[in-house]
């Protein structure tokens, strides 16, 4: 499996480069796209390919079943043997979605670090159309999933919200404020410096011992909807720390129970 992150220099000869905008500020992550994307890029949409519709006791982002995600992929023109680089303008946090779903299951994908900004010749516009290939559906595996009980647990979950989500001071999205009694805030954001490029290994490292993450724990990371928090198990995956779990449902799902929040720090 190669490295969670990866330079621009060192894209292998035929990798396919996925394009993964998203903005919860209400604009379009394919309006971005088609306005300028790095050359040959496809695009994957955030709400119908790397999640599905269900109920709002599911949260906002529900991992889409595996065949419909395999015949998304297909469409989109990404095979069975293909290599992914995915990318945002967003330091990865966006894109880690997509990489942590192909990686979970077992397929060559990576993060562009720098993600739009570290390429700086002549964006493409339009719309980057590929040949369908046969990407076969492989399950989810159980242990790289945690659900809301698990994730309840006591185990050591981090939370990849900005610090005032994670307080409990604001929640702009999701029912309720706060956190998860006993999570430690590890903001994704964090992971990378001020151009979007990721920390060193020894840097995240330090960053996850902090939070309470040592070798040989099971670690849980959950954000608002299941997003984000994948950019965290990438991180994880970088500080040489064995790979995580996902929450899934996430705050969104969390939020939407009965379940004691904790607020502050």
């Amino acid at each position: 499996m190669i490295d969670p992150v990866i330079e621009l220099d060192q894209l292998p000869t035929h990798a396919v480069l996925a394009d993964v905008r998203y903005y919860l500020d209400g604009r379009s992550g394919r309006a971005a796209y088609q306005a300028g994307h790095l050359p040959g890029a496809i695009f994957v949409d955030m709400d119908t390919v790397l999640a599905t519709h269900a109920g709002p006791g599911e949260g906002r982002h529900p991992l889409p079943a595996p065949e419909a995600f395999a015949a998304r992929m297909g469409e989109l023109g990404v095979g069975d043997d293909d290599t992914v680089i995915a990318y945002d303008d967003a330091g990865g946090v966006m894109a880690a979605r997509l990489v942590w779903m192909l990686r979970a299951i077992g397929r060559e994908a990576a993060l562009l670090d720098g993600g739009l900004n570290a390429y700086g010749g002549k964006l493409e516009t339009g719309i980057t159309q590929r040949e369908p290939q046969v990407f076969t559906a492989r399950p989810w595996p159980s242990d790289r999933l945690a659900d809301i009980d698990e994730a309840a647990g006591g185990k050591v979950v981090i939370d990849a919200r900005q610090p005032e989500r994670f307080r409990g001071e604001t929640e702009p999205i999701d029912p309720r404020a706060g956190h998860i009694p006993g999570a430690r805030s590890l903001p994704c954001r964090e992971n990378v410096d001020e151009t979007g490029r990721f920390l060193s290994p020894e840097a995240l490292r330090e960053r996850f011992v902090s939070a309470g993450v040592t070798d040989g724990a099971e670690v849980i990371s959950y954000c608002g909807s299941g997003v984000t928090a994948c950019h965290n198990l990438l991180a994880l995956e970088r500080a040489g720390f064995a790979p995580g779990r996902l929450y899934p449902g996430s705050w969104s799902q969390y939020s939407a129970t009965d379940r004691p929040a904790a607020t502050g720090d």
